[in-house]
């Protein structure tokens, strides 16, 4: 086979291979995002790591390096109250970690945090008109929405049960991504907090598919062109691909968190909210064994890594990730160590290749 049989994705975008890159703030880079849109994927900058002028340069940098559309990618959270209390509490429950490491407890660094998608953010949509634009943790506002489609830009955003897609198509948006357990990183989910009932990829694809009249991206667990396949099957016009291109040159990750990769298992990651306050896929290390993986401790997202800093980087610097959040999804094991312009071309390469010898088994 030579052609994709959906081009719903295909056109929407202008791209050449339904495979989307997916953003995974804090390890993405320019370089990944112009890779993958250069063999004809759509790579992906995540807004969400970047100040304003850091993304308008982060965007400048990919427009150097290819002419081909490119996804610009945003949390919609709601910043949370200050908790002074809660803070504490957080603090306490890590100080004896502190006293292991030689760190005072009581020289934590300000609250960190994320900046969700706001004004000065669609400002910026404005002025560098993305081809794409996604969104994380629902939408923004209505008004920011009809600001960002009138760009031009093609909105998607992430959905973990169908009650979440039929939400953002009535919104507006003009494609979903069917974001199933399997995959690594922060949970998209925005109507129910309740990881008990999440979906996994297999069981929410065809039912998305079946409920929306808006394509589907597939995301969670798919690595390589079995996974392609399977979700095209399933009524999927595109698959999104995070986990897989974690093992590229042009990721920028921690050592420990490359390491814990290559050594990954089926069974050896799990959902935490230890990290950053909001339950995300990684692979399991001492803090999720000892405090979570999900616990009542952590501050509210974003806030909850501010505390974890100083442990992240002593036991980092020691070779350790005990204290470092290493998002990956279930299908790890199958990554590949590949340039990420290459990984794209083979994967399009093997699940068309697939899809022939489906097509001929037909016959």
């Amino acid at each position: 086979m030579t052609a994709w049989p959906d081009r719903r994705i295909l056109d929407l975008f202008g791209i050449d291979h339904p495979i989307l890159q997916a953003p995974m703030a804090n390890a993405s880079t320019p370089a990944m995002a112009v890779a993958v849109s250069a063999a004809g994927g759509l790579g992906a900058l995540p807004g969400a790591q970047y100040t304003l002028d850091g993304l308008r340069s982060a965007v400048a940098e990919v427009r150097q390096g290819t002419s081909r559309p490119f996804n610009l990618n945003f949390f919609c959270h709601t910043p949370p109250v200050p908790d002074p209390a809660r803070l504490m509490a957080w603090r306490a429950r890590l100080a004896s970690y502190y006293v292991e490491l030689g760190l005072d407890p009581a020289d934590t660094p300000p609250v960190g945090g994320r900046t969700p998608f706001d004004a000065d953010f669609c400002a910026l949509i404005e002025e560098v008109r993305p081809a794409v634009v996604s969104f994380h943790f629902g939408l923004p506002g209505k008004l920011l929405v009809e600001r960002v489609k009138a760009t031009g830009a093609k909105v998607i955003a992430s959905a973990t049960t169908v009650a979440e897609a039929r939400w953002l198509e009535h919104h507006g948006v003009d494609a979903v991504i069917a974001m199933g357990l399997e995959a690594g990183g922060h949970r998209g989910n925005f109507l129910s907090d309740d990881m008990a009932t999440q979906v996994g990829t297999f069981a929410l694809v065809p039912q998305v598919a079946d409920a929306v009249s808006v394509p589907v991206i597939a995301t969670g667990g798919i690595a390589d062109a079995r996974g392609i396949v399977a979700a095209l099957a399933l009524g999927a016009s595109a698959v999104q691909i995070g986990t897989a291109y974690l093992f590229c040159p042009e990721i920028k990750i921690p050592e420990v968190h490359r390491q814990a990769l290559e050594s990954a298992t089926d069974d050896g990651t799990a959902l935490t909210n230890l990290f950053t306050g909001r339950p995300a896929r990684g692979i399991v290390n001492r803090l999720m064994r000892e405090v979570g993986p999900l616990s009542d401790a952590p501050t509210a997202f974003p806030t909850a890594g501010g505390a974890l800093a100083p442990l992240r980087a002593k036991a980092e610097a020691a070779g350790s990730g005990d204290f470092t959040n290493q998002w990956a999804g279930q299908a790890a094991r199958l990554g590949r160590a590949l340039p990420a312009g290459e990984l794209t071309r083979t994967l399009a390469a093997e699940a068309l290749a697939r899809l022939g010898a489906h097509q001929i088994s037909r016959r």
